[in-house]
């Protein structure tokens, strides 16, 4: 039986928030397919901090304002290059997704244009990003830098062609990180039509000389440089933002040579373990880039209280990454509209019983954290 066969037709009714659809998801998919997507890397300390950390962060409740104007909508990047999303909520960037379902990225496309919310598409889709292009509005296109940069224009003017309106380039997974869960339940990645990577150039292997390291001077050697991202910069006046940032310097190097947005994200826990979680490296990036220039956040998101902490800390937006899974294996298109909706309204009801009638209202002195006070 295919994964697309056992998904469901509808939602059952005892899934009433993001986590729920985990339950299922353990049931449909087999073991070595629920490692890798649920595994960290090593320890697994940082997948567990991203969660742990949201939980620390309390909202007050605050009372008399005045929701007659109140809405969610959020604005990105600035000038002629400025774009409303419906709310600050987007797909994060997620490779392979017909390991759990078919249709794929398509699948996850129609949902994102069901919900009116930005899907980012992976240079790692199952599907080519000239087909998930046509289910869905708003799509941003996510760049994994390769070796040489034919390879990355002739992607980038696929997605442009395509109608994505952002490019995203990966920074902090120039290595796989020691996916040690996946490595012990024996995961490889099956070598079938709906998985093989459709959307990679090929090129071949540099060599290396006696005594080097593949990973050091093999891997690491193909990775972006500061230079190559003025480059980049150089190609498309579409916003740019780089995916993978964990340290305030590499923010602000990023801002300095032209780039619009920011995503502080350590990969899903999947990168570097021990990493800080994400929500709490987002303080200082937001400091040191100053308010104005745009900030996402991924890694973590489970509930719509930790979209409204995130914005509270600094984050223009939030992207959701394993949840999509979930809900997709669970239920197809059908389960990820699902999954973005409880987020939405989960949303929505905490800005209301915080007292914030709109996302321009969250702020710091929305939440509380044991390490401060009001002052």
């Amino acid at each position: 039986m295919t994964t697309h066969q056992q998904t469901m037709n509808s939602i059952p009714t005892d899934i009433v928030c993001v986590d729920d659809y985990l339950s299922y998801t353990n049931k449909i998919l087999p073991l070595p397919t629920l490692e890798y997507i649920n595994g960290g890397v090593a320890d697994d300390i940082t997948l567990n901090k991203n969660t742990s950390s949201f939980k620390r962060i309390s909202i007050y409740n605050r009372v008399l304002s005045d929701f007659s104007h109140a809405q969610i909508r959020s604005n990105l990047f600035s000038g002629d290059k400025k774009q409303e999303l419906s709310s600050p909520i987007l797909l994060a960037p997620v490779a392979h997704q017909s390991l759990v379902h078919d249709d794929g990225e398509m699948a996850t496309a129609q949902a994102a244009h069901a919900l009116d919310m930005p899907m980012v598409v992976s240079t790692l889709a199952s599907k080519k990003i000239e087909d998930i292009a046509n289910h869905t509005d708003k799509k941003w296109f996510q760049l994994y830098w390769q070796p040489n940069k034919e390879a990355n224009l002739a992607l980038i003017q696929r997605a442009i062609n395509s109608g994505y309106s952002a490019i995203v380039i990966t920074l902090d997974a120039g290595v796989n990180g020691l996916r040690n869960r996946a490595q012990r339940a024996g995961f490889t990645l099956p070598n079938n039509i709906n998985i093989n990577l459709k959307n990679l150039p090929t090129s071949p292997a540099k060599p290396l000389n006696k005594g080097d390291s593949v990973i050091l001077n093999g891997f690491m050697n193909d990775t972006p440089t500061l230079d190559d991202l003025k480059w980049l910069r150089q190609q498309t006046n579409l916003p740019l933002i780089a995916k993978g940032i964990s340290h305030p310097d590499d923010a602000i190097a990023i801002k300095n040579i032209g780039f619009d947005g920011i995503i502080i994200s350590n990969h899903g826990g999947r990168t570097l373990d021990t990493l800080p979680a994400s929500i709490d490296m987002l303080p200082a990036i937001r400091k040191a880039v100053g308010a104005d220039f745009t900030l996402l956040l991924d890694s973590g998101i489970r509930r719509g209280s930790d979209v409204f902490k995130a914005i509270a800390l600094g984050a223009n937006a939030v992207l959701v990454g394993r949840p999509q899974l979930w809900a997709l294996a669970t239920a197809g298109a059908l389960g990820v509209a699902h999954m973005l909706k409880l987020l939405r309204d989960e949303l929505e009801i905490t800005m209301a019983l915080a007292g914030c009638p709109t996302i321009k209202d969250i702020n710091q002195r929305s939440i509380f954290r044991n390490d401060e006070s009001l002052g």
